[in-house]
């Protein structure tokens, strides 16, 4: 989820399309809560570990 979102991020900064530039940065935010969440040690949507 991060990757897709600094890639969208990148996309939409370049080519100058704003919904690509805020879902890119939606993403990557959701992406590293989600990331510290883990590791942690807290459980992220039911699940301890994400593969």
């Amino acid at each position: 989820m991060i990757i897709l979102g600094l890639i969208l991020l990148l996309v939409g900064a370049f080519t100058g399309i704003t919904l690509l530039y805020y879902l890119g940065g939606l993403l990557l935010v959701i992406g590293v809560v989600m990331l510290i969440l883990g590791a942690v040690g807290r459980p992220v949507g039911g699940r301890k570990v994400w593969f």
